[in-house]
């Protein structure tokens, strides 16, 4: 553990200590059959975050967490591995693997640094795992080692614009405010908060996809429906509904 980077060492202390936290919200994610994105359970039928067929594809989910989007996958057919920081989520999704019958590769590691060959896999995907908690730097070219040419990397992450809007302090409402520069973005530590994120400006995330080799497929400003709830506090249903407070990124793998 003491070769891993800071940030990976907060990460995984933080995501160890908080499992218990989303155990409960693992286990309504993997009973259900229809999978809903994000802080506001958006439904696929809206994003269209999965392939249309997944059958005997090979996927990896980057920052799996209790891995109810791998299970979502296996359900559609693929061959699925799932990575994360986190023992102690991934002893959830173990658990979870054995009451719902599914067995997928699950592996206690840094999506920065994947022990898995070039080339491996179809399609990539992430849900606020390793695009938010790994440096962009590190974990978008090794998710482009990973993909075979045409393969296609998906990631939902807090937008841009709501990052500019939020206060320094922990668990505040997004404001109508622009907050902090919009330069130089890049990793953010929260007070109180003992993990490491990582946000960068739409410039920036488009620089570092088409230096690793991907190109750019959609950018899907992400809108609750107007009686979403949230159990997040640093954003409100009606900053939501006027700015993206999510965001969606889909990309491929160039030849």
């Amino acid at each position: 553990m003491t070769d891993l980077p800071e940030h990976v060492r907060k990460n995984r202390d933080k995501w160890d200590a908080q499992a218990v936290e989303y155990v409960a919200a693992g286990e309504r994610a993997w009973a259900r059959d229809a999978p809903t994105w994000g802080i506001w359970g958006v439904p696929e039928s809206e994003l269209g975050l999965l392939p249309e067929d997944l059958n005997d594809k090979d996927t990896i989910e980057l920052g799996c967490g209790t891995a109810y989007v791998s299970a979502w996958m296996a359900r559609r057919g693929a061959r699925v591995v799932g990575i994360d920081n986190s023992a102690q989520q991934l002893a959830t999704a173990r658990r979870l693997q054995v009451q719902h019958g599914l067995n997928f590769e699950l592996i206690h590691g840094n999506a920065e640094k994947v022990p898995k060959r070039d080339a491996q896999f179809d399609f990539a995907i992430s849900e606020y795992g390793a695009c938010l908690w790994a440096d962009p730097a590190r974990w978008v070219p090794e998710a482009a080692r990973l993909l075979r040419p045409g393969g296609q990397l998906v990631f939902l992450t807090n937008s841009y614009l709501m990052t500019l809007c939020m206060p320094p302090e922990d668990d505040v409402a997004a404001t109508d405010r622009l907050l902090r520069s919009g330069f130089g973005m890049g990793r953010i530590s929260w007070p109180n908060d003992p993990g490491v994120e990582f946000h960068l400006s739409h410039a920036d995330w488009i620089a570092l996809l088409r230096r690793s080799g991907f190109d750019i497929e959609a950018l899907i400003d992400v809108r609750p429906g107007p009686n979403a709830t949230t159990r997040y506090p640093f954003v409100t249903l009606e900053w939501s509904r006027q700015w993206p407070s999510e965001e969606v990124w889909k990309v491929r793998r160039r030849g």
